[in-house]
């Protein structure tokens, strides 16, 4: 059997352009895929053109020229953290010390100040500044603490800078102990991108040996009260 063939046939003042294909037979079978009438001297006006595509065959794909043109914005890597720890304070006084966000710094030092909102005071500013993989590294941003269930959980989420979010949850285990579990999911900023494998395990660490600085803050200040 002969393979399908195209054929083109013009003149001064058409083009056609069929598809043309044997069947069985040796009967033959054209089909015409294309035909326009061009006016002398004038370019082709779109009632002039005609497209037929025969019941059954496949949709024609379009040019490139008609793909959209907005640029490729690339969706950033998102990353959770999670440290957990067991602290010798009821799940009551941890919770207090956790929500005095502005004594944050003393057990977390990447993060240099906090400082809530007097007008919103469920807003507030944060600064972190730390030196790790080589770089001192600066961000900031305003974080709004969502609605708590008292002595069980702390949640919140940023509204503007570094894009952030986090819980802070706490697990009676006695009458003078707790489990406490922090995570934080964060965008990877754009200047960490080419260690963002690594980024992750290396917060995690940060985390833990914050949530060990704070079973000790809790601890001394729990007894204070």
């Amino acid at each position: 059997m002969s393979s399908p063939a195209i054929s083109l046939i013009s003149s001064s003042s058409s083009l056609r352009i069929s598809h043309v294909f044997p069947t069985k037979g040796n009967a033959i079978q054209s089909n015409a895929i294309f035909s326009c009438r061009v006016s002398s001297l004038k370019p082709p006006s779109l009632n002039s053109i005609f497209i037929r595509i025969p019941y059954g065959s496949k949709k024609i794909k379009k040019a490139s020229f008609f793909k959209s043109s907005t640029p490729f914005s690339p969706v950033m890597e998102w990353q959770d953290c999670t440290a957990k720890i067991e602290v010798d304070v009821p799940a009551s006084v941890a919770y207090n010390c956790y929500s005095d966000r502005e004594a944050i710094p003393n057990w977390m030092p990447f993060i240099s100040s906090v400082k809530v909102l007097e007008d919103k005071p469920d807003l507030s500013r944060w600064s972190l500044k730390y030196n790790a993989f080589s770089r001192d590294l600066e961000f900031s941003w305003l974080a709004r603490n969502m609605q708590p269930i008292p002595n069980q959980k702390i949640h919140w989420r940023s509204l503007e800078g570094l894009p952030n979010r986090g819980t802070v949850r706490f697990y009676p285990k006695g009458p003078s102990s707790c489990l406490i579990e922090l995570t934080v999911s964060y965008e990877v900023p754009q200047l960490l991108t080419p260690v963002a494998s690594v980024l992750q395990p290396f917060l995690e660490n940060l985390l833990k040996s914050c949530l060990d600085r704070f079973a000790k803050y809790a601890k001394s200040t729990g007894s204070t009260r």
